[in-house]
């Protein structure tokens, strides 16, 4: 420990101006960079790959393994280069999407109150007349990927807004509609398809919600074309609700508590 605090105090003795302009540069580009990747699936990536690395990292420490520090010393060049090359595509719309964003404010619980009164609303009346939908509300994980692979619209969350859209033969009905906050963000997004153990049994809208569930943290609201039949998919679960008007009750359960809280037994069959 000795040691540790006398090497931190040599280290902070040989500090000059130009040192801590160096490292005031550094540490901004790298800030600059992961504001510029949050809201998309890279930076999930990227923060999973940090965990992994640094547990190495610890582990080559304590242990004093040798061979894996060699390692570590000697492959960190790389490793940064390796992500910029995986990532280019990711990086490269995530910085086109930083020059033309604004500050995002947060929402107070009255406001998501709202959002998910308007979303129900549409539910409802869409099940009743059997209009397939597929509505995904983001959360904590950005959907930015999946929002630039449909039409963008930035409107006002409205629940006669979300009926037009998914009014049959409607430009925009097919694929997903995605709800960020009190806005509509865009619509006739594609969404992955989950691939799992009967998934196949599923109908394409139901794979979709599935999919986006199972890669992020967003909810997604399905509305059979079939039957009416509403489902909720969180968390890579489908859930069949009895019928439509305990929508409300779950999108509450799941979209305000991101602790992972899941609807009561009573609201799936």
């Amino acid at each position: 420990m000795g040691q540790l605090l006398e090497g931190v105090r040599d280290s902070l003795q040989r500090l000059d101006g130009a040192a801590v302009l160096d490292i005031l540069i550094i540490a901004a580009l790298i800030f600059g960079l992961l504001m510029a990747l949050r809201g998309t699936t890279a930076m999930t990536l990227l923060r999973g790959g940090f965990v992994i690395v640094l547990l190495i990292f610890l582990l080559g420490r304590v242990l004093d393994l040798s061979v894996v520090n060699f390692i570590i010393r000697n492959s960190l060049p790389g490793l940064v280069l390796g992500v910029i090359v995986i990532f280019q595509p990711e990086i490269r719309r995530a910085l086109e999407r930083a020059g033309r964003t604004r500050m995002r404010r947060w929402l107070t619980s009255s406001e998501h109150l709202a959002a998910i009164e308007e979303v129900s609303e549409a539910v409802i009346e869409l099940a009743r007349q059997r209009h397939g939908a597929i509505i995904v509300l983001e959360r904590s994980t950005g959907l930015e990927d999946y929002i630039e692979s449909g039409v963008r619209l930035d409107a006002s969350l409205s629940a006669r807004l979300i009926e037009g859209i998914f009014y049959p033969n409607s430009p925009l009905h097919d694929k997903a509609l995605i709800v960020r906050g009190e806005r509509i963000v865009a619509a006739s997004c594609t969404l992955p398809l989950a691939t799992g153990s009967g998934a196949d049994r599923l109908g394409t809208r139901h794979r979709a919600a599935l999919g986006v569930s199972e890669e992020t943290d967003a909810v997604a609201i399905v509305v059979s074309e079939q039957t009416g039949a509403v489902s909720i998919a969180s968390e890579g679960r489908l859930i069949p609700l009895r019928d439509e008007t305990r929508v409300r009750s779950a999108l509450e359960a799941l979209a305000l508590h991101r602790n992972g809280t899941r609807p009561v037994p009573a609201q799936a069959s």
